[in-house]
């Protein structure tokens, strides 16, 4: 099942649960790393920008260039903007990545654990933030994987959430969606703690899966009808003798424990609760978002198909993902470059097996790239230890990033 093999990589609990580690060394961004200590296992460029040149447009890019045979991933948050105003560092970098018709000279994806939003919306944010046409197709929201679960779309869905919640399923393929509030709606009897919400009627209703993509407003309610669901073999009211092992398939958005009440708080208590009521584990058929597996799949798929539309023929062989979360960006990096590793020794790729049609890998290596313009200070009082949480590369932020790989890459700056 994909949540056990995902599970497994991402450090998941025994018995399935979402990858959730304390935060608290990550509080707050500190905007450059200058003189800062380096926690990667190769030190970055540091200091002033590379070989101390200044900023310089597309026209000091040579007009002809080789193929790209890489590409980037790029977080957002932390990365290209903080809040809702651009960081300078990502108007620099892309000086570099664009050619003077303003198209990207490399394949780049942007990947971000938000989920609330609309696809195409956060594509016209990037757009008028960066300065190019972003399109739809290049922004990977956490929930975005599940459009490889094709062959499950037409299965009867609760979906769990908040904002644009119908939207975004139905945009990843989902048609049979029934939201908590409709549930509530047919069976009133079952949400206990609100009794003027309850209305008069029920109906027969029964589910094949939970989608659960986000945290919702009303988490007792949630929490109450979800774990009724599951309980009930998707079928509310019934009520029966033994809880059914295995559960009715989850496929979630992964979340990390990191101080503040979110989505990985959300699952937290989703599983503590599963486990007290039945003495069993929550198992995932699929976890999506960083630090995920499938997401970094998904991602160079996505790049793949960007190069292809561009006609760019020679195969993408480096992933470069940048971020400011040791816990999400770099342990999500370096699991995939692990894998990508793991994959070519054995000649075989894991992912090949799962139940999701995506083409063979052409990746070799996935580097992680740390930028200090986010959550990551390297002058708090902890730093990332050693392993899939330590980064290949600590940089000031995305700008030096860029210039790291360009010259790394023998492309011209």
């Amino acid at each position: 099942m994909i949540g056990r093999a995902a599970g497994r990589a991402c450090a998941v609990r025994a018995g399935g649960g979402p990858w959730l580690r304390s935060a608290r060394w990550w509080r707050g961004g500190r905007p450059g790393c200058g003189g800062g200590r380096l926690a990667g296992r190769r030190a970055g460029p540091r200091g002033r920008r590379a070989g101390g040149q200044g900023r310089r447009g597309p026209s000091c890019l040579p007009s002809v260039q080789r193929p790209p045979t890489f590409g980037f991933l790029l977080d957002i948050d932390g990365v290209l903007v903080r809040g809702h105003r651009i960081i300078p560092a990502a108007q620099e970098a892309f000086h570099k990545l664009l050619n003077p018709e303003g198209q990207l000279r490399v394949p780049v994806v942007f990947v971000t654990n938000a989920g609330n939003i609309l696809q195409h919306g956060k594509a016209q944010e990037l757009s008028a933030l960066l300065g190019f046409q972003v399109e739809p197709d290049q922004v990977i929201l956490s929930h975005s994987p599940m459009r490889l679960f094709s062959q499950h779309h037409e299965r009867r869905m609760l979906v769990s959430g908040q904002g644009p919640l119908v939207e975004n399923a139905r945009a990843l393929g989902f048609k049979s969606l029934v939201t908590v509030d409709e549930l509530r709606a047919a069976f009133p009897v079952l949400d206990m703690v609100d009794l003027q919400r309850r209305p008069k009627t029920t109906v027969i209703w029964a589910s094949s899966w939970v989608l659960l993509l986000g945290e919702p407003v009303r988490w007792e309610t949630s929490l109450q009808l979800i774990m009724d669901v599951l309980l009930s073999d998707g079928n509310p009211g019934t009520g029966l003798a033994t809880a059914p092992y295995p559960h009715l398939p989850v496929l979630a958005m992964a979340g990390c424990f990191s101080g503040r009440f979110g989505h990985g708080t959300f699952l937290l208590c989703l599983e503590a609760i599963y486990r007290k009521v039945t003495g069993k584990e929550l198992r995932y058929e699929g976890l999506m978002g960083k630090p995920s597996l499938l997401t970094y799949q998904y991602a160079e798929g996505l790049l793949r198909r960007q190069a292809e539309r561009r006609g760019w023929a020679a195969p993408i062989r480096n992933l470069y993902a940048v971020g400011d979360n040791p816990m999400s960006d770099i342990y999500g990096a370096n699991l995939f470059h692990q894998y990508l590793q793991t994959a070519r020794s054995v000649g075989a790729e894991e992912g090949a097996r799962g139940p999701w049609k995506q083409q063979p890998s052409t990746a070799r290596s996935c580097t992680s790239i740390l930028v200090c313009t986010g959550v990551y200070s390297p002058e708090a009082p902890e730093s990332p230890g050693p392993g899939l949480l330590e980064a290949a590369h600590v940089v000031s932020d995305v700008h030096e990033a860029v210039q790291l790989v360009l010259r790394k890459e023998g492309w011209a700056l």
